[in-house]
């Protein structure tokens, strides 16, 4: 018998000084049997700051949501949909392979990669003039030490702040802070 997902819970508030978006999430997060705390974390980080794109881009009038993640390839690890159910930002965490990637760049508007362990820049090597064609992607770079300490925030119940100013995101919980600033390599 196969194992389930585990459901988190997060109300997410969300103070974007840069682009001036302020609101609150109730989200649910399945986190798959493979997938990490640290990288579920990165999901809700990922999310966060790209946030405030539900008003620059849809005027308020869309969906903020994670995607099927780990259990389906073809699906975001979150993503932004408007009304009309045309994706508008796609979102993926990790190390995504270039196909998928390109897929996801003919099925949405923007395309973003956070990238986070160790590993990245190796990866990074290998795949980047196989990504330089495509315009609608970025790359994005999640220092490990950071990404490692979402994961102490991380609870089936979580109540987080998120605050974005001057392009950092700290996250913030009773278990403490976190202080993120992703750099851009696409």
């Amino acid at each position: 018998m196969a194992i389930k997902s585990t459901i988190f819970k997060a109300n997410l508030q969300i103070a974007d000084i840069d682009h001036g978006y302020y609101a609150d999430h109730a989200l649910t997060l399945a986190r798959h049997p493979s997938e990490t705390d640290e990288r579920m974390m990165v999901r809700l980080a990922a999310l966060a700051i790209s946030a405030h794109q539900l008003n620059d881009l849809c005027h308020g009038d869309g969906t903020l949501a994670f995607g099927a993640g780990l259990s389906d390839p073809d699906d975001p690890d979150a993503s932004l949909t408007d009304f009309t159910g045309r994706k508008r930002v796609w979102i993926e965490v990790g190390q995504p392979e270039d196909k998928p990637l390109t897929k996801a760049c003919s099925k949405a508007d923007s395309v973003i990669v956070y990238c986070f362990n160790h590993a990245a820049e190796i990866w990074w090597k290998g795949i980047e003039t196989k990504l330089s064609r495509l315009e609608k992607l970025q790359v994005w770079r999640i220092p490990t030490e950071a990404s490692q300490e979402l994961s102490r925030l991380a609870e089936r119940s979580m109540q987080l702040q998120a605050t974005v100013q001057e392009g950092a995101l700290t996250l913030s919980s009773n278990l403490g802070s976190v202080h993120i600033e992703a750099v851009r390599w696409k």
